[in-house]
């Protein structure tokens, strides 16, 4: 049986270029999307896995509690594991508003997508985690963790985790929650033998990034990044393969930029 990878927005954008590295990594790959059925991306992603068996899409919203539990539930009955989790689905803003005219709407619905769910995703999926390995072994008086993962989880951030744009402020403390609660399921889960880490892209082509091209073509060309390109989504997959690869066991709450050096200050 292959690992198992759970990846929510997996349809499109960096999700999809994460589902494609995963599954040609070898994982099954389940997707959890609010849209129906893509059917002409699914059988793209089938070709690539060689068989339909290593993936599945279900539908829902990682802002729906009610979502979460079905989605892993989907996922164990159908392969019997989870090992990874990937907490990629995210939004921005409708409008981009001002901090002075900015609505609670907005920011209600920005966190709930992109802080609220992915957190209480995270709980549940670390329970079934947790479920399906049992009691670890104890020597000493003392749990004995195993030298590779159980699990691992990671949160797909964003720049703007601490990158300031006042007029998309419920995105930013969206992503800063992201961070924050990247450090916080890591310390907790590290004696349950998950790993967890953060990914934090910085200007990556997709859509939700169609729309202000021209505005980040001039940043970059005016030095914005010492990597002076767009990131793609198969630059943050690569970052997503390392981390669930198993070759940083001893390795937890880590942040891995993607934003071609943007992060680095500079005189």
């Amino acid at each position: 049986m292959p690992a198992v990878a759970l990846v929510t927005g997996g349809n499109r954008g960096i999700g999809l270029g994460i589902s494609r590295r995963l599954l040609a990594d070898g994982y099954a790959v389940s997707i959890l999307a609010t849209r129906e059925e893509p059917t002409e991306v699914l059988a793209e992603l089938r070709e690539l896995a060689g068989t339909a068996e290593r993936v599945r899409y279900v539908q829902g919203s990682v802002a729906e509690p009610a979502d979460h539990r079905r989605y892993v539930d989907d996922a164990v009955a159908a392969w019997g594991r989870l090992d990874l989790l990937v907490n990629n689905a995210g939004v921005a803003p409708s409008v981009r508003a001002d901090l002075l005219e900015a609505t609670t709407e907005s920011f209600d619905r920005v966190l709930g997508i992109n802080l609220r769910g992915p957190y209480f995703l995270t709980q549940v999926f670390a329970n079934r985690v947790i479920e399906l390995r049992g009691d670890l072994p104890v020597a000493g008086g003392r749990v004995v963790l195993p030298d590779a993962p159980v699990a691992t989880i990671v949160n797909v951030s964003s720049i703007s985790a601490v990158a300031v744009s006042t007029n998309r402020g419920d995105y930013c403390v969206s992503k800063a929650g992201v961070a924050m609660a990247t450090q916080l399921f890591a310390v907790r889960l590290a004696p349950e033998g998950i790993v967890v880490h953060e990914v934090r892209p910085g200007v990556i082509a997709t859509d939700m990034t169609a729309g202000v091209t021209s505005r980040y073509d001039a940043l970059l060309a005016d030095g914005l990044a010492p990597i002076a390109r767009w990131g793609r989504p198969a630059d943050v997959a690569g970052a997503v393969s390392l981390l669930a690869s198993g070759r940083t066991p001893y390795s937890t709450g880590e942040v891995f930029h993607v934003d071609g050096g943007m992060h680095i200050p500079r005189l």
